[in-house]
């Protein structure tokens, strides 16, 4: 597997992926995320496969998706490395069924406002 950042090219399948992860990224925002070079892509050794996605807005984390019979695998993780290597700093919101995704990065999280299922996450390179 390899990571690499993605162009407007790739629009559909980083669209596909999103979708099958069933995240909800606004048409514009991945168009504008792809024109600026901050999405990434997870692609299998044949180069033909993507397996995930990552969408960026500056140093914030607006999706990370990875197809579902390829989780747990360091494909999530291997697109969020990359981008912090890229970003030096990240941040994310996210609701509590991938929390312990964000966790196992080491992100720094808290709860947004007084929704207990909310969490805002932050993390930076060493």
């Amino acid at each position: 597997m390899r990571v690499h950042e993605a162009t407007p090219a790739d629009r559909a399948a980083v669209a596909n992926v999103l979708d099958g992860a069933a995240l909800e990224t606004e048409p514009a925002r991945l168009k504008a995320s792809l024109r600026r070079g901050e999405t990434l892509l997870a692609v299998a050794d044949d180069g033909e496969r993507v397996l995930g996605a990552l969408v960026l807005d500056g140093d914030r984390i607006v999706s990370v998706a990875v197809r579902r019979r390829r989780r747990g695998q360091g494909i999530g993780s291997a697109l969020v490395e990359r981008a912090l290597a890229e970003r030096g700093r990240l941040v994310a919101t996210f609701d509590e069924r991938v929390r312990p995704f964000y966790e196992t990065l080491g992100f720094a999280i808290e709860p947004v406002g007084e929704a207990e299922s909310r969490y805002r996450g932050r993390l930076e390179r060493a």
